[in-house]
C-alpha cells in the first residue's frame, strides 16, 4: 500500500487478512455495544493481583479505540509482505513470540515507571498494539529505502516514510507534539494561566486528543524491545516461542481457505486525486517493473527469442535501462586459449561489490540462486532486485 515492495491486495497473506477482518469486526461490535467493553479492558492490576488471565488475553487482542484499530490495520496491511516472504507459519510465530515477550515487558516497564516516578500504571490501551510495533524492527532492518521524491529540496521522502508516519500517529510522539503545541500557545498568549495549564497537562483529556492513552509509549517501547529480541534470536527465543506444526496444519486446511485471496491483476490502477506528475511517475514505475520482469524471464531461458518490432520502442522511454547488457544464462568456462577480449562491459558476477549485494539479499532471507538472477536482471541494482524478489 505504502511501499513498493509488493503487489496489491492480500494475496498469499491469509493471516494478515484474518487479523484485519476479525479484529476490525470485533472493534466495531464493541463500539456498538459499549456495555461489553469492560471484558476487554487491559488492566495490569487485575492481572497481577486478581490473576484475571482472560483480561490479559482479551485486553491484548481486541482494540477498544477506533483510531488505534484503524492505524493498526493500515500497518498490518503494509506488513503483510513479511508473511508473503517468510510464510504464514513464521509470520505467526513472530507475532506469537513478540506477544508473549511484550506481555512480560509491559509489567516490567510499569514497575520501573512506578519505581522512578511513584505513579502506578493501572490500565494500558487495549489491542494487538505491541506485536504491531514489533514489526517495525524487521521493517527497518530488511526493507531497503527507495527514494521517491523530495519536499522543499531538503526533506527526502522514501517508500517507508508513510509507514513511519502512521506508526507515529499511534505512538506517543503525536501526544508529545500536541502537548508542546498546547504549552507553547498558551504560555505565549496567556502567561497568567500557567498554573492552570500545568494542571491541565495532568488531565487525560488533553493527552487523548491525538492518541487513545497517555501510556501508549509503554506499549510502543515494549513492542520494539520484544521485536528486537525475537528478531535477533536472543536466548534462542525463536526456538522457544513458535507456532507448532500441528497448529499450522490445522490452520492451513481450516482457516486458510476462509481467508485466502485471489491473485491481483497485473495492471495497477492509478490513485484518484494524484497530480499529473505523480500519475506519470507511477506509470513509469509500472512499466519499469514490467520490463524488469521480462528481462528476468529471458535470463532464465537458454534460447532467447528475437525481439518483435511493435508500435512502441520501450528503450526510448527507459534510457536508464537502455544500456543494460543482455542477460545470459551462466555458461561453462572455456580454455584460456579460446577466450577473446570483449568490447562489451561484462557483468562482474564475482566482484566484491556484487558478492556483498548477494550476501545482503541472502541475509534478508532470499536464496542465493534467486539473488543472483535478480541482480543479473536488474544490472546489479540492489533496490530493484529487492523489490522484485519481495513482489514474487
Amino acid at each position: 500500500m505504502f511501499t513498493t515492495t509488493g503487489s496489491r491486495g492480500l494475496y498469499k497473506a491469509p493471516l494478515s487478512k484474518g487479523l484485519l477482518l476479525v479484529l476490525s469486526g470485533l472493534t466495531v461490535m464493541l463500539t456498538l455495544l459499549p456495555q461489553y467493553q469492560e471484558l476487554f479492558v487491559y488492566n495490569l492490576q487485575a492481572v497481577a493481583q486478581q490473576h484475571q488471565v482472560w483480561s490479559l488475553l482479551c485486553g491484548r487482542l481486541v482494540f477498544l479505540d477506533v483510531k488505534d484499530a484503524f492505524c493498526s490495520s493500515l500497518l498490518i496491511y503494509n506488513f503483510r509482505i513479511f508473511e508473503r516472504r517468510f510464510g504464514t507459519r513464521k509470520f505467526a510465530s513472530f507475532l506469537v513470540g513478540t506477544w508473549c515477550l511484550s506481555a512480560l515487558i509491559d509489567f516490567l516497564l510499569a514497575q520501573a515507571f512506578q519505581f522512578l516516578f511513584d505513579y502506578e500504571v493501572e490500565e494500558l490501551p487495549a489491542g494487538l498494539l505491541a506485536p504491531v510495533f514489533s514489526l517495525f524492527v524487521p521493517f527497518y532492518r530488511l526493507i531497503p529505502k527507495v527514494p521517491v521524491t523530495q519536499v522543499l529540496g531538503q526533506i527526502h521522502i522514501t517508500n517507508k516514510s508513510l509507514v513511519y508516519i502512521v506508526g507515529l500517529q499511534v505512538s506517543p510522539c503525536s501526544t508529545s507534539v500536541g502537548m508542546l503545541i498546547y504549552f507553547a500557545f498558551f504560555v505565549t498568549h496567556f502567561q497568567t494561566s500557567l498554573i492552570r495549564i500545568v494542571s491541565d497537562f495532568r488531565s487525560p483529556s488533553v493527552v487523548q486528543l491525538l492518541t487513545s492513552s497517555p501510556f501508549m509509549w509503554l506499549l510502543a517501547l515494549s513492542g520494539l524491545i520484544s521485536g528486537a529480541l525475537y528478531h535477533s534470536n536472543v536466548l534462542w527465543l525463536q526456538k522457544l516461542l513458535f507456532v507448532p506444526s500441528w497448529v499450522s496444519f490445522i490452520g492451513r486446511y481450516i482457516l486458510e481457505p476462509i481467508f485466502s485471496s485471489s491473485q491481483p491483476s497485473s495492471e495497477t490502477p492509478l490513485g484518484m486525486g494524484a497530480t499529473l506528475d505523480i500519475q506519470r511517475q507511477q506509470r513509469m514505475d509500472i512499466l519499469d517493473q514490467q520490463l524488469l520482469l521480462a528481462q528476468y524471464n529471458e535470463s532464465t531461458t537458454i534460447n532467447r527469442p528475437q525481439p518483435q518490432s511493435g508500435l512502441f520502442q520501450w528503450t526510448r522511454f527507459f534510457p536508464s535501462l537502455r544500456q543494460r547488457g543482455p542477460n545470459r544464462p551462466p555458461v561453462e568456462a572455456r580454455p584460456q586459449a579460446e577466450t577473446q577480449p570483449s568490447t562489451e562491459s561484462p557483468l562482474l558476477v564475482n566482484s566484491p561489490v556484487v558478492e556483498a549485494q548477494v550476501a545482503l539479499l541472502v541475509e534478508m532471507g532470499f536464496s542465493r540462486t534467486d539473488a543472483l538472477e535478480a541482480l543479473r536482471a536488474s544490472n546489479n541494482d540492489i533496490n530493484m532486485a529487492t523489490n522484485f524478489l519481495l513482489q514474487h
